[in-house]
């Protein structure tokens, strides 16, 4: 694990390099919200911006926070050369938890919230479980082992898992978890290597507070 703090950690890994991610929505998550009606949307850990702007491209009001103020202006400046910074897509820098604006939200999504330097995850989740609305939904995708070309080593008791991520959902008996696997997927690496890689996806919606 990087001694660096977190904020160092990231922005640096962005500002030496023009992108890092390839500006596609994550498909696990488009396919859980797809027929989700828009309303309004918070992506938490949100990097460059792609899985904002899909949801802004679509009629939600849609927030992305990220510790890296060089990953949101980029968000941001996507979202004005696509013509849906009015609003529709918005960008803030902040750290998590701490950072979180205030709900509700209809969607609070995550894909692959997970860093080699610290990261208080469980507060995190139960922070944004908090802000969800009562008929809104909490999407999660994460990575359930690490992909085998990462230069960052994990133990297993440090990958999320389904208990896990649903303890941050209190109380339970306010949740219905629609979606709550781990599911394999074909991925492909920085040099071209080949892997299957597995995902723990999540989509519960409130029921009540």
């Amino acid at each position: 694990m990087s001694d660096d703090s977190p904020k160092d950690f990231w922005e640096s890994r962005y500002a030496d390099s023009e992108r890092i991610w390839s500006g596609r929505v994550n498909s696990t998550m488009s396919s859980l919200v797809a027929d989700l009606p828009a309303g309004r949307a918070l992506d938490l850990g949100c990097g460059e911006g792609a899985d904002v702007l899909w949801l802004a491209a679509r009629g939600w009001q849609a927030m992305g926070i990220d510790i890296s103020a060089t990953a949101v202006a980029r968000g941001q400046a996507q979202a004005e050369t696509r013509d849906l910074g009015a609003g529709g897509a918005t960008f803030r820098s902040a750290d998590l938890p701490e950072g979180m604006p205030e709900g509700p939200f209809d969607l609070i999504s995550a894909s692959f919230l997970q860093s080699p330097v610290a990261l208080d995850r469980q507060r995190i989740l139960q922070a944004a479980a908090d802000r969800v609305a009562v008929g809104g939904h909490l999407t999660l995708v994460s990575h359930a082992t690490a992909p085998p070309w990462s230069t960052h080593r994990h133990g297993p008791d440090e990958m999320p898992t389904l208990k896990g991520d649903l303890s941050a959902l209190v109380p339970r008996d306010a949740w219905q978890i629609q979606v709550g696997e781990l599911r394999e997927r074909s991925a492909r690496g920085p040099h071209g290597e080949d892997a299957t890689l597995k995902d723990l996806v999540i989509l519960a919606k409130r029921l009540h507070r």
